[in-house]
């Protein structure tokens, strides 16, 4: 026996274990987007879904909730996960390995890196800096997290018809809320290499900051799946500016409208 038949696997007989639905009723477009009261009044999944029409939850295991429907004829599956790379790639990999997906976007907040870059603005990613620690278990941390570069241009087309201020850019995914961005949370200390780590980031121009995008870009490449990123400003680093909430309402427009603006550009081949 090798030792590849010896590692345990999840049995997903009829339904996804994760999700507690079929795979069939995973659509062939998926936002994927955090629980997060910093942007959220509801499950997140549940506020998304709002915006579809026949909107039903298929799965709700207490870990993921899962509500498929369609956006002007687009179907389109919202799934709602726990913060943080690790909870998303679970979520992510229940998705990639088990139904037959053809975009992912990540949906929900951020903080600027740039003093431009206001609150209440949209940052569609283009590519991430891999800082968390989920997808270096994958592959390499050499190895690019990149945007489907038809799916960014979908977006960024979405934004500008819909007349919301937005940006492409860089976004850093990490992990850490408190050292990782720079406050102090060890005894009132900071190590070395916190102490300046907005402004290293923000020199080398990167927009923003969040945590879950560069693992949803790197496995959906890995995976040959189109891959992206959308999130609102709900504060600013560099200036101290905060609003909760600020702008999720155009992040979840802009994505919708460009996944339904790829599914037309797909279906003219």
């Amino acid at each position: 026996m090798t030792a590849e038949t010896n590692v345990p696997s999840f049995d997903q007989r009829a339904t996804l274990t994760f999700f507690g639905c079929r795979p069939d009723e995973i659509a062939p477009y998926v936002i994927l987007a955090v629980r997060d009261p910093l942007g959220f009044s509801l499950d997140a999944a549940e506020y998304i879904a709002r915006s579809l029409s026949n909107a039903r939850k298929v799965g709700d295991t207490g870990m993921y909730v899962v509500y498929s429907g369609d956006f002007k004829g687009t179907p389109l599956t919202v799934v709602s996960t726990g913060t943080g790379s690790p909870d998303t790639e679970l979520a992510l990999m229940e998705i990639l390995m088990h139904t037959k997906v053809d975009a992912v976007v990540r949906v929900g907040t951020s903080g600027s890196l740039q003093r431009h870059i206001l609150v209440g603005d949209i940052v569609i990613s283009k590519a991430c800096v891999r800082s968390e620690g989920a997808s270096k278990e994958y592959v390499d941390v050499s190895y690019p997290a990149v945007a489907d570069p038809d799916l960014v241009i979908c977006l960024r087309e979405a934004a500008a018809e819909l007349g919301v201020r937005f940006h492409v850019g860089i976004t850093r995914s990490n992990d850490s809320m408190f050292c990782g961005l720079g406050r102090a949370a060890v005894n009132g200390y900071l190590q070395e290499d916190h102490k300046n780590i907005i402004g290293y980031w923000s020199k080398a121009g990167v927009a923003n900051v969040e945590r879950e995008a560069s693992v949803i870009l790197t496995l959906t490449s890995l995976f040959g799946v189109r891959g992206g990123a959308v999130c609102s400003v709900v504060d600013n680093y560099l200036t101290g500016d905060i609003s909760l909430g600020a702008g999720v309402d155009n992040a979840v427009s802009v994505a919708l409208l460009g996944l339904h603006r790829l599914h037309a550009m797909l279906e003219r081949g």
